[in-house]
C-alpha cells in the first residue's frame, strides 16, 4: 500500500536528478508522496510566500514551487552552502527564475525571527529534528491566518510510537506532535504519508 501512495505521482528527470544529489550531498529529500502533498498544499493555498526549513538538494523546494502561484516566492532557510548550491541548480533546472526563491545561509531559529509575522502562507520544515519544537513558535508566527505549516519525517521510522525510545530526535518529534495537537490556535493532522507529514492550519 506504502509503495501504491509513494508511486501515484511519478518524479520527472528533474526531481530524479535533484534526490540523486541529496543522496550524493547526505541531505534525504522528502519522499513523492510528501513531494505531492506539499504542492498540493501550496497549490490549494494559493501560496504566494512560503518559507521552507532545511532546503536540501531542492526537492521539496521544487514541489512547493511547482505548486505555488506564478508570482509566490519561495525563502528556503540551510546552514550548508553546499546544499543550496545544488537547490539552486535544481530551481533554475526546472525553469524558475533566480526571482522566484530567496536562499537564506544560517540557522534557522535565527533567521525565522527576522521574517515578517503573519506574512506566509505555508511554512515547510525538514530539518534537524530536535530543533522542530522551535521551528513549531517560530513558525506560526510567520503564518497568515488559515496558513498551514507542515513537518517532515515525524513518524521517524515507528521510532515515535516506541515509548521506549527516549533519544533526543524522537523526544522532540513526539513533542512537536504534542504542540500542535495542543495549541488552540491550530487545526492539525498527522498523515502517515512518507515518514509522516505533520500538518496544522492555523485558525482565522
Amino acid at each position: 500500500m506504502r509503495d501504491y501512495v509513494e508511486g501515484y505521482l511519478v518524479e520527472d528527470e528533474v526531481l530524479a536528478t535533484a534526490r540523486e544529489r541529496g543522496g550524493q550531498l547526505g541531505c534525504v529529500p522528502v519522499e513523492p508522496g510528501g513531494g505531492a502533498t506539499l504542492r498540493f498544499l501550496a497549490s490549494a493555498l494559493s501560496a504566494r510566500a512560503v518559507v521552507e526549513v532545511g532546503t536540501g538538494a531542492g526537492a521539496s523546494g521544487l514541489w512547493l514551487l511547482r505548486g505555488m502561484a506564478a508570482d509566490g516566492v519561495l525563502t528556503s532557510i540551510d546552514v550548508e552552502p553546499e546544499h543550496q548550491r545544488a537547490a539552486r541548480q535544481t530551481f533554475l533546472e526546472a525553469g524558475f527564475s533566480a526571482a522566484r526563491f530567496r536562499l537564506i545561509m544560517g540557522q534557522a531559529l535565527e533567521v525565522l525571527p527576522r521574517l515578517t509575522d503573519g506574512g506566509y502562507d505555508l511554512v515547510f520544515v525538514d530539518a534537524a529534528k530536535p530543533e522542530y519544537p522551535g521551528y513549531l513558535e517560530a513558525g506560526v508566527q510567520l503564518l497568515r491566518a488559515g496558513g498551514v505549516i507542515a513537518f517532515d519525517n515525524v513518524l521517524w521510522g515507528g521510532r515515535v510510537a516506541d515509548p521506549a525510545r527516549r533519544d533526543p530526535s524522537t523526544v522532540a518529534l513526539r513533542e512537536v506532535a504534542s504542540m500542535a495537537r495542543d495549541d488552540e490556535r491550530l487545526v492539525p493532522v498527522l498523515l502517515p504519508i512518507g515518514d509522516g507529514l505533520l500538518v496544522a492550519a492555523k485558525c482565522p
